[in-house]
C-alpha cells in the first residue's frame, strides 16, 4: 500500500456514456484533468489495475470531478466501478508547499494536547470541507470506554489556530482545541 497514493474515489456513474463522478482526495486538479495513466483499485480487490484517463472536469458546487476513462463507454460499466479508488504511484507525489501534507501521511498520527503533552487520540481520516477536518479516534479514558467497544471520534478543524504543529518525524500532531471541542 505504501507504493500508492489514493487521489479519489468513484462515487457513481455520470450520464449514460460511461463517465464517472469522483470524490477527490487530492488538492491537485491536474490529477483529474490531465489525460494519462492512473490506477484503479476496485472495491474488494487488492491489486490496482492501470486505467487511462481520457479527460476530466471539475463539477462546480458538488466538489466532484467528472472523468472519462478509457474502455468505460456505458453506464453499466461505470456502475461496476462504484467505490473504486483512483490511485497514482507514490513516486508521482507532487511537491507540497510548507504547511501542506499528503493525507496518507496524517493517518495514524498521535494527537496530543500541546499544553500538557497528554494524548487525545489517533487520526483516523481527513474530510475535505471549507476547512479540512481531522477525524480523531479518542483514546479510551476509563474502563467504561474500553468496555463499550465503541471508540468515540471527534472532528477537529485542520487549521493552524487549532493544529499548530504537525510533526511527521515524531508521528504526532499537537492541538490547542477550544473549550468543548473534545468533550
Amino acid at each position: 500500500p505504501d507504493d500508492w497514493l489514493t487521489i479519489g474515489r468513484i462515487v457513481c456513474p455520470h450520464g449514460l456514456n460511461g463517465e464517472v463522478r469522483v470524490y477527490p482526495d487530492s488538492d491537485f486538479p491536474e490529477r483529474f484533468e490531465q489525460p494519462g495513466e492512473r490506477w484503479l483499485l476496485k472495491a474488494g480487490s487488492s491489486k490496482p489495475e492501470p486505467i487511462k484517463l481520457l479527460k476530466g472536469r471539475f463539477q462546480d458546487g458538488k466538489g466532484l470531478y467528472i472523468l472519462k476513462l478509457a474502455g468505460v463507454n456505458h453506464r453499466d460499466q461505470a456502475e461496476a466501478l462504484r467505490n473504486a479508488q483512483l490511485l497514482v504511484t507514490a513516486s508521482d507525489r507532487l511537491p507540497l508547499d510548507p504547511g501542506e501534507f499528503h493525507v496518507g501521511d496524517l493517518m495514524g498520527l498521535t494527537v496530543i494536547l500541546q499544553a500538557t503533552g497528554e494524548p487525545v487520540g489517533t487520526v483516523k481520516d481527513v474530510y475535505r470541507a471549507g476547512n479540512d477536518l481531522l477525524e480523531v479516534v479518542l483514546t479510551a479514558q476509563n474502563a467504561d470506554d474500553l468496555a463499550s467497544q465503541t471508540a468515540r471520534t471527534v472532528l477537529i478543524p485542520f487549521v493552524e489556530a487549532i493544529v499548530p504543529v504537525v510533526d511527521l518525524t515524531q508521528g504526532e500532531i499537537q492541538i490547542t482545541p477550544p473549550a468543548g471541542l473534545i468533550d
